[in-house]
């Protein structure tokens, strides 16, 4: 029998200082026990993603160092500080090389802990549908994570700049991005501020 064909690959963005939090890069930040990478790595697995690449940039290496990143392939971003942009360009770029014959990535952000296996699930079932660009929405608007088909790889790079990420390419290609809804089954909210955290790692399940 012939293997089944490789699936989407997690493309977690974690290179983010924090600096508006004041606690350190964002992937350390203590979240049930473990550095927050760790949770948000566990989410995107346990959802269905076989293969993840994870991408670091402030305090790369004691990232690494600290958090069980075993599994995984880590790329570093020396222009983290330019935005998330150039994170999801310098994900982008390795997925050829780390995860040959994968049809999309799910990209996720490590500062988004509500996100669930749950919605990851949903999105990989949008893709096993024919969806080539889908994202999660929360009552009809769009958040994270975001499926990116291979074929639009190179266009999502090309047009993240800044803090903008996958912005411009989910723009041009409106007509062909599926939504699904999985404010049912997870929180899209981002973690920016201190309160924002106090928030989540002290009042939230």
């Amino acid at each position: 029998m012939q293997p089944p064909p490789p699936g989407p690959v997690a493309l977690l963005l974690a290179a983010g200082a924090g600096r508006r939090l004041g606690l350190g890069p964002k992937a350390l930040l203590p979240y049930r026990g473990r550095p927050l990478v760790e949770h948000a790595l566990g989410v995107l697995r346990a959802g269905g993603c076989a293969r993840a690449v994870v991408v670091l940039g402030a305090g790369a290496a004691e990232v690494a160092a600290r958090a069980d990143l075993g599994g995984c392939t880590v790329v570093r971003n020396p222009d983290w500080a330019s935005g998330m942009g150039s994170s999801l360009r310098a994900g982008l770029a390795a997925l050829d090389s780390v995860a040959p014959g994968a049809p999309a990535a799910l990209v996720g952000l490590v500062d988004t802990p509500g996100v669930t296996p749950a919605a990851v699930a949903r999105l990989l079932d949008a893709q096993r549908a024919g969806a080539e660009l889908a994202a999660a929405a929360y009552g009809g608007r769009r958040g994270h994570p975001v499926l990116i088909g291979a074929r639009y790889w190179a266009e999502a790079a090309a047009g993240a700049v800044g803090d903008a990420g996958a912005r411009e390419l989910l723009r041009a290609h409106a007509a062909e991005l599926a939504l699904v809804e999985c404010g049912d089954v997870a929180v899209p909210d981002d973690v920016d501020t201190a309160e924002a955290w106090a928030a989540w790692s002290g009042a939230r399940p």
